[in-house]
């Protein structure tokens, strides 16, 4: 019996931290990451703030994940709200897993600079 691959997907504007990528591995049983390619992650990453509709803006990445995700893969959507509405949506549509990450704010003092960093805490599945 051939052993399906778990796929990852990553619909954000950053790349996974290792402590993502071995949350993702355990609680998942994610096999393989899946970015999008650049065309996708630059237009994910700069949406145009004067569109009234997202309609066709986000028609490339349905088409990417109907081209690519199979039922029960994961996908991290984090970005902008309305087009993150609409692939979570879509998401679901498909039989994925749709999960963003949540974080915890640490908080340091160097001299008089108060710097915050986060830290990978779970992933939390969109329902």
């Amino acid at each position: 019996i051939e052993k399906i691959l778990k796929k990852f997907f990553v619909f954000t504007s950053h790349q996974l931290n290792e402590e993502q990528i071995n949350d993702a591995k355990s609680k998942f049983d994610a096999q393989e990451f899946v970015y999008l390619p650049s065309v996708l992650q630059e237009k994910w990453s700069n949406v145009p703030a004067d569109l009234t509709s997202l309609d066709d803006f986000v028609k490339p990445f349905y088409k990417f994940l109907q081209e690519n995700a199979k039922q029960n893969d994961v996908v991290m959507i984090q970005g902008d709200f309305g087009l993150s509405y609409n692939l979570i949506n879509y998401a679901k549509s498909l039989d994925l897993i749709p999960v963003y990450a949540t974080t915890k704010r640490i908080a340091a003092m160097h001299g008089a600079l108060k710097c915050s960093m986060f830290k990978h805490v779970v992933f939390r599945e969109y329902k």
